[in-house]
This record gives C-alpha cells, structure tokens and sequence, in this order.
C-alpha cells in the first residue's frame, strides 16, 4: 500500500472487517453462521495469508472451539431440560419465595434465576422462569417489572460471569484461564451486580413502568404445577450446583496439592467441565427422572427435544472461533496487541471495551465474547502478569452491554412483558447495561488483589 506500514494496513483490514460483519449480520440479516465464515475468508484472504492455510485455519479454528464448548453446551442444556420437566426450577423458587417472603419477593426472583441460570443458557432460563413472574405477580400483587428485571439480572449475569456458561467458557479457551478461580471471581462479581441491577434498579423503575402482562401469555403459561411431584429443594440444589462445586475442587486441588498428586490427577479429570457436567447429567437422570417417575422413553425424548434450540448457537460459536483463529494467524490480533501495549490501557479495561463494541454492534454476547478474546489474548502475552481469569470476566461483562433491537434478549423481554419499544430500552436496555458496567467497576476493584 501507499506508505502505508504492514500494521497499519492489517489494522485497517480488521476494522473494515468487523464493520463487514456488523453489516452483513445487521444491514443484510445474514445469518451470523454465514456471515463469520464470509468474514473470516475475507480477512484471510486480504491480510496475504497464504490461500492454501485460510480453510485450514478456519477449520482449526472451528474444531478447537466446539470441541470443548460444544459438548458443555450439549451437557448444560440437557441438564437444564431436565431440571425444568422435573419441576426442580419451580422448587427452587418456591422455596426462595417461601423463604423471602412476598414482600421481598424481587430478591427472591433474583436469587432463584442465580441458581437456576447456572447450568441453563440465558434464552432457556429465561423460558422457563417467565412463567413464575406471572405465578408470582398474579399471587402477590406485584407489578411484573418489579419482579422481572430481578429474574432477568440474575440470568444475565450468570450468563456472562460465571462458568459453565458459553460466554465465560470460550474467554477461557482462548485466554488459558483456569476454570475454578474464574467461576470463583465470577460469583464474587456477578452477586452483587446482580443486587444492584437487579432488585435495587428493579425496584425503583417499576415505579415509572409497572408493566402489564400479557394475559394470553399468562393463560397459557402461569398454569399451576402439580405441587406432590416436585423433587426437594435439597435434591435439586445438590444437582445443579455438582459440576460447580466439582471444578472448585478441582482448582482447590491444584492449589494445596504438589504436581503429580494422586489425588489432584483424579480431580483434574472429575473436576473437568466435560466430566463434571456429564456426571452431573447422570445424577439428574435418577434425581429429576427415575425418582419422578419419569420414564427411560420419556428421558430419551425430553433430552433430544432440549437440543434442537441450540444447533444455532452451537455453529455461531464455532464460526466465531474460526473468526478468532484467523485474527491470530493473520497478525492482527498481535497489532492490536502491540497498539494496547503502547496505548497503556490496562488489558481488563480493553477487553471489556472491545466486547462492548462488538456487542452494540452485532447484538450477540456470544459473537462478542468469542470475537473480543480472540482481539485481546496477544496482549496477555505482552504485558507480564495480567490476571487471566478477569480478563475472561472483563470480557464476558462487556458483552452484556446495552441491548438493543438487534439482540433477540430485548424483544424475547419486550413480548413477555408486553411492552413498547420505548418501555424495553428503560427496563432491561437499562439493566444489562448496569450490570456490564458494575460488573467492570468490581473487577476493576478485584484486580487491586488478586
């Protein structure tokens, strides 16, 4: 080019293509599957990769991706299918309504949307909790925003901040974070957020915009469950919460124990997000199934039937990945590296600006996530001892930021909630955009010790 240095020129090259992409995914509504490999063909191609690697790292790309977050997704969503049959999401927040009482009922939503959003993606999560918004607006009196936006930052910020999820998986893939401490730092970040974006923001917006439910939705949805069927509170819990606690015990493992410990080897296998997830799946199978005399059939059906919504999810993520090899193997992600090195931005506040960014633009938090990691990570190995796991959250947090109309979050919410455009951009635009925001100001803090 006309002066014009090789960094500069593939700098310009990953603008121009990010923007293509916003575009193409935007302006032409092509599928983010299609557009990610048009994307990263392109700057393949125009950054003088060699022809022959470009497939080559796209695929790899793809594989490296999938081969660890597909099978999670797999796992979690039919952990979460069985949860939900089973009626173990209606325990859990019955027994937190119970526990809170209706006059603090918004913490109640919260706190069960923090426990069930843990193995569930955010649209499933959501699908299943909405009807006990309407159970519980309907029974106590109170408006559905003031118990909705709770349920929806409890989901949310699980969604972006604590592992298993997606999200925070693929920024560990790509930054080689350790999972335990990131699920560690995740809840000690996504909690309080949560509080804050939650009940407090919840609270005091449904004084402006009450909300009125939809009442179709209500007949069709907020339908009693059959209270004899419910598996207890404790069996639930135990089950949702083993492949947590299974990778912090792994990572406490391999803290307190020397290398090559018998113990720690078996934990690092058990304490796998695969093998955590899939032991937990077996568990449910008896505890949500055989106990509730769900039948071997009807397991069989259910769990086939939870994996149709996520064939989407799970090719957007693996074109993301592909996207983010080419970033690395063409050079540009070590440009970039190179800019926020001499820039002095400190890595957590550019990986959360770059997800940002990605984010309003595209609308995807999982786009945003895969997308923004593959920028950052050079920068990891520029500046010595930038924490890894907080990057991974800086990066998920940044990916939560205002949603707008080209996130299907914000109409998914605007339906439910029966409510304007307008109405939708003051309640949760508003709420995801205090949770990303929170979420940085406390791993700005958390990096001040860890």
């Amino acid at each position: 080019m006309f002066g014009m240095s090789h960094e500069s020129f593939l700098l310009l090259d990953a603008v121009v293509t990010v923007i293509g992409l916003i575009v193409l995914i935007t302006k032409f509504k092509f599928h983010p599957f299609i557009a990610l490999i048009i994307a990263a063909g392109f700057l393949g191609l125009t950054s003088g990769m060699p022809v022959g690697t470009i497939l080559k790292a796209f695929q790899d790309g793809f594989g490296g991706v999938l081969g660890f977050v597909g099978i999670i997704l797999a796992l979690g969503t039919m952990l979460g299918k069985m949860m939900a049959e089973s009626g173990g999401a209606d325990q859990i927040a019955q027994t937190l309504i119970r526990a809170f009482g209706k006059e603090r009922v918004q913490w109640a939503m919260m706190f069960a949307a923090f426990l069930v959003g843990i193995p569930l993606f955010f649209e499933i999560g959501f699908v299943l909790l909405i009807p006990l918004v309407f159970i519980v607006a309907r029974r106590t009196g109170v408006s559905i925003i003031k118990i909705g936006i709770p349920l929806l930052a409890g989901l949310s910020a699980v969604h972006g901040l604590v592992p298993p999820h997606p999200g925070p998986l693929l920024a560990i893939g790509v930054f080689g974070a350790d999972i335990g401490k990131t699920i560690l730092y995740g809840l000690i970040v996504a909690l309080p957020t949560a509080i804050i974006a939650g009940p407090i923001f919840g609270t005091f917006i449904a004084k402006y915009i009450p909300g009125h439910a939809n009442q179709e939705l209500v007949d069709q949805l907020a339908r009693e469950p059959q209270a004899a069927t419910l598996p207890s509170f404790s069996i639930t819990l135990i089950t949702v919460l083993l492949p947590v606690f299974l990778m912090l015990l792994k990572t406490f493992a391999d803290v307190a124990l020397p290398d090559g410990h018998f113990f720690r080897s078996w934990m690092d296998l058990i304490g796998h997000p695969i093998s955590a997830l899939l032991l937990a799946l077996l568990l449910s199978l008896y505890t949500f199934g055989h106990r509730q005399g769900i039948g071997s059939k009807q397991i069989l059906k259910l769990l086939d039937a939870s994996l149709a919504p996520t064939a989407a999810i799970i090719l957007i993520i693996g074109a993301g990945g592909g996207f983010k090899q080419m970033l690395v193997t063409s050079g540009v992600g070590d440009v970039i590296g190179h800019m926020a090195v001499n820039a002095q931005i400190s890595p957590i506040l550019l990986a959360w600006l770059v997800a940002a960014v990605i984010r309003v633009a595209t609308g995807s938090a999982t786009v945003a996530t895969i997308t923004g990691a593959g920028i950052v990570v050079p920068v990891v190995g520029m500046i010595p001892g930038v924490n890894r796991e907080l990057l991974v959250l800086a990066t998920g947090a940044g990916s939560l930021v205002l949603s707008h109309v080209n996130d299907a979050g914000f109409w998914l919410v605007k339906q439910y909630f029966n409510m304007t455009v307008a109405e939708t951009f003051k309640t949760w635009t508003a709420m995801e955009t205090i949770l990303s925001v929170v979420a940085l100001g406390f791993i700005l803090l958390l990096s001040l010790f860890v």
